[in-house]
C-alpha cells in the first residue's frame, strides 16, 4: 500500500477551498469567474514547484501538466478536475472546520447553528467513525466538489515524482473551468490529451466508479406578453408573469419532478424564473438516462405552450432546448479497459469497487462524447453545492491511493496505442 502524506493532502485541500471560485452562469467570459484563474495559478505553481516544470496555465484557464511513463510505458491516461464550484452557494469566505478522529452522531455548524449535517441524511457517516471530517461553517458551501479532485490528483502527481520507481503509464492531467455551468470542455480539445482513457474525479465516498451520466438539455421558455399602465389594462394587457404561472402548474408535480424520483428516473426541473409583464423566461433541466426520452420531453414542453398561448390570448409562448451533456455509458463501450482497469485498481487493494450511475453529470460525460472514454471516480465530496457539504480525508487518501495503483495497471497494458478519437 502506497504511502499517502495526508498532511499534506489536507493542507493542499484547506488552501484551494478558500479562493471562491464560484462559477456565474450570467457571464459571457471564460472563465465565468477570477477566482477560477487565482486557483490555476496556484496549481499551477505547485505543480511546477515538485518538479512538474511543463505545467502552464492556457488563455482559457485550464491548467495542463504531465508525467512521463516509466520504461515498462503503457498507453496515456488522463486525470481530470474542475476549478469552480456551484454558484447555488456562495463559496466566498469558506471557513472550513475539521473534525478529527469522528466520534459520530449529528453535526452542528459553527457559524449557523440551524444548519445540522445529521445522520439519517447523511446516513454514510455511520462508516466513518475515527475518521477525519472537513465540513463548512454553516454559511457557504465547502467547495470539495470539486476541489477534494484537485487535491487528489495533484498529491498524486507529487508522490509519483518522489517515487520514480513506481512503474506507470504516461499520465495527462487537465483541470477545467465552469463545469457546474456546462461550460467545462468548452475549450478543451481532447486530442491534445493523447490519451487512451480519462478519469475525473468528481465522485461521491469512496470506492466508487461512475460508469453512467443523465443525458441532460436546457429549455429556455419565453414567454412574451403585453405591459401597459395596470388602469387603462382591461383587455389590453397580457400578463407574462401569470402566464408563466400557469405553464409551471401544467408540469405534472407527481412524477417527472427531482422531488418525486430516484435511481433511473428522470425529470423536468424549472430552476429559474426572472422577468416582468412583457417578458419572462423560465430555465428547465431536463434529464433522463435513457437520450431518446429527452425528445418526450420537450415535446411536452412544446405542447404545454400551445396550452399557455390558447389560455391568454395575444401571448406568445418559446421553447428553445439546447443539447449540455449525454449518458457517459453511450460512450464507455469504446474502451473498455477505461473501467475494467479502474476496477482492477480497486481490486489490487483488497477494495470492492461500486459501480454506479450519477443523477447528474461531469465534465468526462462531454470528454466521453467527444471521443475520450472518461469514468468518474470517487474524491470524498459529500452533499455538494450545500452549506451542509462536507468531505472526508480519509476518503481523499484512498483515491491518492486507487490513482497510484491504476497508473500501474495501465503501465502493464500490452497495447500501447492511444484511441483513435472520432472527428
Amino acid at each position: 500500500m502506497p504511502q499517502v502524506d495526508r498532511n499534506r493532502l489536507l493542507d493542499r485541500f484547506l488552501r484551494y477551498v478558500q479562493v471562491d471560485t464560484t462559477a456565474d452562469d450570467r457571464s459571457t467570459s471564460y472563465p465565468s469567474s477570477e477566482g477560477q484563474l487565482e486557483l490555476g495559478r496556484l496549481v499551477r505553481d505547485e505543480l511546477r514547484a515538485f518538479g512538474l516544470d511543463n505545467a502552464r496555465q492556457d488563455e482559457w484557464g485550464l491548467v495542463w501538466a504531465s508525467i512521463p511513463g516509466s520504461d515498462e510505458g503503457g498507453p496515456a491516461i488522463a486525470l481530470n478536475a474542475h476549478f469552480d464550484t456551484s454558484p447555488e452557494t456562495t463559496g466566498a469566505g469558506v471557513k472550513p472546520q475539521i473534525i478529527e478522529s469522528y466520534a459520530g452522531g449529528d453535526i452542528v455548524l459553527p457559524g449557523d447553528a440551524s444548519k445540522i449535517i445529521t445522520v439519517d441524511a447523511n446516513p454514510e457517516l455511520e462508516a466513518l467513525h475515527g475518521k477525519t471530517l472537513i465540513t463548512t461553517d454553516g454559511t457557504t458551501l465547502l467547495g470539495a466538489d470539486d476541489k477534494a479532485g484537485i487535491a487528489i490528483i495533484v498529491e498524486t502527481l507529487n508522490w509519483l515524482v518522489e517515487h520514480p520507481g513506481h512503474v506507470r503509464c504516461p499520465v495527462r492531467v487537465v483541470f477545467t473551468c465552469d463545469e457546474e455551468i456546462g461550460r467545462g470542455v468548452e475549450h478543451l480539445d481532447v486530442r491534445q490529451l493523447e490519451a487512451a482513457a480519462a478519469y475525473t474525479l468528481d465522485g461521491p465516498g469512496a470506492n466508487q466508479i461512475d460508469i453512467e451520466t443523465f443525458s441532460a438539455d436546457l429549455a429556455v421558455v419565453t414567454i412574451d406578453g403585453i405591459n401597459i399602465h395596470p388602469s387603462i389594462a382591461k383587455g389590453r394587457m397580457v400578463n407574462a408573469i401569470r402566464g408563466a404561472g400557469f405553464f409551471l402548474a401544467q408540469l405534472p408535480n407527481d412524477r417527472l419532478s427531482p422531488e418525486t424520483t430516484d435511481e433511473r428516473q428522470g425529470f423536468l426541473h424549472p430552476y429559474q424564473m426572472e422577468g416582468g409583464v412583457d417578458q419572462t423566461t423560465i430555465r428547465i433541466l431536463l434529464r433522463e438516462f435513457d437520450t431518446d426520452r429527452l425528445q418526450e420531453h420537450a415535446a411536452l414542453l412544446e405542447k404545454i405552450a400551445v396550452r399557455t398561448e390558447q389560455a391568454f390570448p395575444g401571448m406568445k409562448v418559446d421553447v428553445d432546448v439546447k443539447p449540455q451533456y449525454r449518458n457517459l455509458g453511450d460512450g464507455l463501450a469504446r474502451e473498455p479497459r477505461a473501467v475494467q482497469y479502474a476496477v482492477a485498481a480497486h481490486q489490487r487493494l483488497d477494495r470492492d469497487p461500486d459501480l454506479s450511475i450519477i443523477r447528474g453529470g461531469t465534465d468526462g460525460s462531454l470528454m466521453t462524447e467527444k471521443g475520450l472514454p472518461t469514468p468518474n471516480l470517487a474524491s470524498g465530496q459529500h452533499t455538494p453545492h450545500s452549506p451542509l457539504e462536507w468531505a472526508c480525508l480519509d476518503e481523499m487518501v484512498a483515491a491518492v491511493e486507487v490513482l497510484i495503483e491504476l497508473v500501474r495497471v495501465w503501465a502493464e497494458d500490452p497495447a500501447q496505442d492511444a484511441v483513435q478519437l472520432a472527428d
